[in-house]
């Protein structure tokens, strides 16, 4: 198959699809970028505090993905089949699941923020400054996933847009509160890192606010209202679980071996953990097309897919018409995937070549010690070679493969490798061998390099392509 393809029609469609989410991604990582700069302000050890208490928090925001990316894939299905009930059924099993994981996250960093933050480091300064970020954070995870899964499920009907406008206003309030609270400006105290963790509680409210009610109130495209919430959803259940639990595993499983190698380069010291920090904003940003390459690769697929091809074709029936309409949309999908293979290709190189060339300027920006700089550019290096496969890795892990339902090979895609290969090789390296900080990186890292390869191999066999749903029932 060709990695480039003729049909300008696809490429519109990945455009529309991906741009909005691509600006979103840009916007939510200034966020970011704002937050560590600033915070990087108050030292190594704010950094670091605020490094590692993200780790945790980003756990949640993975696993609410996972749970809003495996409902995407089923609503892409039943949206392309213009099945707006199943598809009704599948936003209310996606949102229960939503509160009951954010109240077990929400207690867990009221409770035990302490445990949650000597998990990662033994330096109790850094431990007390995370503790403070943690409390306050807890207040927001509830309100934060449903804002993370109703973004999916828009996107998933063509509605990128809404969480676009909504991430743009919740910059500026995140921008502001932290320039007031994180130094103290208006006459108010300055409150260091439980500033930072007020300004973000903040923004969170906001887009709550904005895209649950434009999901609850205004939406036409689904029709979604409140009391849809307590409507019946067994219908769609088992198909919910069946193909979005991997995905949720996959996601939660994928941030908990993440967790595990931030616990590595935790014990490895504080400037190395900065130098990641570092190292993963200018990475997200180099490659920020990628998040909207890949979700716009799973609906597009997943759409092309479900789609009702019948009503174009000529009155026939029989199985010779269902198999002609099956391998047309089945040919459709698979040129699809590979021209998305293309395109995050593309992707890595540009986003490699950029980590290269902005490393000086990016340590620049920071105040931090000549050893922390040093170690920066190390991994700089790494991640310039680790983005192409990482790239490639996101459009088919993220993107197609998912989006023709192959979650459960994903599971073992994502998982595996990071504890086969990452954990135990940047454990040795980092804390037995001692190697060089370019060498530590890339094998924590290695995991996507391999994982491209196995996804790589699945593309070409063509067994990623399942029924889902109504499909199966034809």
């Amino acid at each position: 198959m060709k990695l480039i393809s003729k049909d300008r029609e696809f490429y519109k469609a990945v455009a529309h699809l991906a741009l909005p989410i691509d600006l979103q991604s840009l916007i939510t990582l200034s966020v970011n970028l704002v937050d560590t700069v600033m915070v990087g302000q108050l030292g190594e050890t704010s950094l670091s505090a605020v490094s590692l208490a993200n780790q945790f928090i980003g756990t949640y925001q993975a696993s609410c993905l996972g749970i809003g990316m495996g409902a995407s894939v089923l609503i892409s299905r039943f949206y392309g089949g213009k099945d707006m009930e199943s598809v009704k059924r599948t936003v209310t099993v996606t949102l229960r699941f939503t509160v009951f994981f954010g109240l077990i996250f929400t207690l867990a960093a009221a409770a035990v923020p302490g445990f949650l933050m000597r998990i990662y480091t033994g330096e109790e300064e850094i431990v007390s400054k995370g503790v403070s970020y943690l409390r306050l954070s807890a207040f927001c995870y509830v309100i934060h996933g449903l804002t993370l899964t109703a973004t999916l499920l828009l996107r998933s009907v063509g509605k990128s847009g809404i969480p676009m406008i909504s991430s743009a206003v919740a910059f500026f309030i995140n921008l502001a509160g932290n320039y007031v609270f994180i130094f103290g400006k208006l006459g108010l105290p300055s409150l260091g890192v439980w500033g930072a963790a007020l300004s973000t509680l903040l923004a969170r409210i906001f887009e709550f606010a904005f895209v649950a009610g434009y999901l609850f109130f205004f939406d036409k495209t689904v029709g979604y209202r409140i009391r849809d919430i307590f409507g019946r959803c067994s219908s769609v259940a088992g198909e919910y679980f069946r193909i979005g639990l991997p995905v949720f595993a996959s996601e939660a499983m994928l941030a908990v071996g993440n967790n595990v190698l931030a616990m590595i380069m935790g014990r490895i010291g504080a400037s190395f953990v900065a130098a990641n920090a570092m190292t993963t904003v200018t990475q997200q940003l180099s490659t920020v097309l990628l998040q909207g390459l890949s979700q716009s690769g799973c609906i597009l697929v997943g759409q092309t897919l479900g789609r009702e091809e019948r009503g174009k074709l000529p009155k026939a029936s029989g199985d010779e018409t269902e198999n002609s309409l099956k391998n047309d949309e089945r040919g459709q999908a698979v040129e699809q995937a590979w021209a998305m293979l293309g395109l995050g290709l593309l992707t890595g190189i540009v986003g490699g070549a950029l980590i290269l060339f902005s490393s000086d300027f990016v340590i620049s920006v920071y105040r931090v010690t000549e050893e922390t700089a040093a170690i920066t550019k190390q991994l700089m290096r790494a991640m310039g070679i680790i983005v192409v496969f990482q790239s490639a890795d996101s459009v088919l892990t993220k993107g197609v493969l998912r989006g023709g339902g192959d979650t459960r090979f994903l599971l073992v895609a994502d998982v595996l490798f990071v504890w086969i290969a990452s954990v135990p090789l940047g454990f040795l390296a980092g804390l037995v061998w001692k190697l060089p900080a370019f060498w530590v990186y890339f094998l924590l890292k290695t995991d996507r390099i391999i994982s491209c390869g196995w996804c790589l191999w699945r593309l070409r066999s063509g067994k990623w392509i399942r029924e889902i749903g109504a499909e199966k029932n034809r």
